[in-house]
C-alpha cells in the first residue's frame, strides 16, 4: 500500500485541527508541537488543504487554522484527495502493467479489489470518527466497515 508521510501527517494535522479547534483557529506552531512535526512541513501541507476547502487560515495575532466544515463532514478520503494521495494496493500503480511489460499479473485483481475497499473505507471515516475513538479497537474497525 502506498501512502505517503505527507498524507499520514495531513491527517494527524486535521484530526488534531477537530480536536482542539473548537471555537477559535488553532496555530500550526500548536499543531506541529503536539503532533511532533515540524511547522515548515506542516505549511506546506495545510497550502492544498486550503485550496481544497477543507480549512480556512486566519492572519494576526489570533491567526491560525480552523476546519472549514464541520469535522463529522470531512472524510480522511478528502484530505488524502486534497494532497493527491491515492491509496494503491497494486504494484503497478494502477496501470495493469505489473510485470513492466503490457501484462497483467494474476493478482492484478486482487490489489485492484483491496485499494477499492480502503478507498471505500476510508471515505466512510470522517475526522471525528477519529476524534472520538471509535477505530481505536480492531473490533469497531470491523464493525464499522461493515
Amino acid at each position: 500500500m502506498k501512502l505517503t508521510t505527507r498524507g499520514r501527517y495531513a491527517v494527524m494535522a486535521m484530526v488534531d485541527l477537530a480536536e482542539h479547534g473548537d471555537e477559535d483557529p488553532v496555530c500550526i506552531g500548536e499543531i506541529a508541537k503536539r503532533q511532533n512535526l515540524s511547522v515548515a512541513y506542516l505549511e506546506q501541507l495545510f497550502a492544498p488543504l486550503r485550496r481544497a476547502g477543507l480549512v480556512t487560515a486566519r492572519r494576526g495575532r489570533c491567526g491560525g487554522y480552523a476546519l472549514a466544515q464541520p469535522a463529522e463532514s470531512i472524510s480522511v478520503a478528502a484530505v488524502l484527495a486534497a494532497l493527491e494521495e491515492k491509496l494503491d494496493a497494486t504494484r503497478c500503480g494502477g496501470e495493469a502493467a505489473c510485470t513492466g511489460g503490457a501484462e497483467r499479473c494474476r493478482t492484478h485483481g486482487l490489489w485492484t479489489a483491496l485499494s477499492a475497499h480502503m478507498q471505500q473505507f476510508v471515505a466512510s471515516v470522517s475526522l471525528a470518527d477519529v476524534v472520538s475513538g471509535r477505530l481505536d479497537t480492531p473490533e469497531s474497525v470491523i464493525t464499522f466497515a461493515a
